[in-house]
């Protein structure tokens, strides 16, 4: 049963209400667990599948979140398309409160974080110049207008370590740099989707001025959830109008983020390894040579003696 979209709710996004006939499925994966069990179901005739991105009940800090888990569980299901819902703070004037922001750029303020699947004998680099997905950004785009949200095309989403919020002097010189959004989840997010190659956008649902704005309330947690309580209606219909477009087979690049980003020598690259990447490499890596047994190396050598004995 193919999965046309994959979806990872953010804070205030805990379920998709109309999914049905909806069954939750555990993974377990070489990286540890999931934040949560993937809810798997069926959304006007299209398979969703949905995962809780902090947990149920909100339970994960951001830095707590295994996104490595997260997107090897969504691979192995079969998804090729993430939508990733984040809640943000805003360092534009006219980026409002309440205000949908499509991101095309990110920049990473986090540190300690897992940032990728390669390692143990393993080593892999992977374009990330553009890291969302063009198409399924647009797509998201258009839906977002569609669902009658008040939406801005591109900018950049900076993602910051947290858990607490920006001081005054982080978020005045994040205006300077001129990023447009601060949010904390997006990375590692987009880059091990790249290195999955799944395709991966978000929608950044703005919830305040962080602490920048001179006559705006300070970013707290009861303003965040006040606004994501009236977006969540707004972004359960955005969900469902990208997912009505996305019935059909990808013409985008993500599906080939491999080719060529392998970099060692397949000879050398561990079982275990190959055994743990194997729903994300698929057929990227070649096979490593079978090992001669240790009775065929011993004949080998046996022949070898008794040519030199010249028998």
């Amino acid at each position: 049963m193919a999965i046309a979209l994959g979806i990872i709710g953010g804070t205030g996004l805990y379920q998709i209400p109309g999914l049905k006939a909806a069954r939750r499925v555990r993974v377990r994966t070489p990286f540890g667990d999931p934040s949560d069990a993937f809810l798997v179901g069926r959304w006007d005739g299209l398979t969703l599948c949905f995962l809780p991105r902090h947990g149920a009940g909100h339970r994960l800090l951001p830095s707590e979140v295994n996104s490595r888990a997260n997107l090897w569980g969504f691979k192995k299901l079969g998804v090729e398309r993430i939508l990733s819902v984040s809640a943000v703070g805003s360092l534009r004037e006219d980026v409002r409160p309440g205000d949908v922001v499509v991101p095309d750029q990110l920049f990473d303020r986090t540190g300690g974080r897992r940032q990728t699947f390669f390692g143990d004998g393993l080593v892999g680099h992977v374009a990330l110049a553009d890291p969302m997905c063009e198409d399924l950004a647009a797509v998201l785009y258009a839906a977002a207008t569609g669902a009658g949200a008040r939406a801005h095309k591109g900018g950049t989403y900076l993602c910051m370590e947290g858990p607490a919020f920006s001081t005054r002097a982080e978020s005045r010189l994040y205006r300077q740099w001129g990023m447009d959004v601060i949010g904390m989840t997006a990375l590692p997010e987009a880059m091990l989707a790249r290195e999955a190659e799944l395709c991966y956008a978000t929608l950044a649902l703005v919830t305040d001025y962080d602490c920048w704005h001179q006559v705006e309330a300070d970013v707290s947690v009861s303003a965040v959830l006040e606004i994501l309580r009236r977006n969540t209606d707004l972004a359960q219909r955005i969900v469902g109008l990208v997912a009505g477009k996305l019935d059909g087979p990808r013409t985008c690049s993500c599906g080939e983020a491999l080719q060529g980003a392998l970099v060692t020598d397949p000879a050398l690259v561990p079982a275990a390894t190959r055994r743990k990447l194997a729903p994300i490499l698929g057929d990227r890596l070649p096979a490593a040579p079978k090992k001669r047994g240790t009775k065929s190396v011993r004949r080998r050598v046996a022949a070898c003696e008794l040519r030199r004995a010249g028998r």
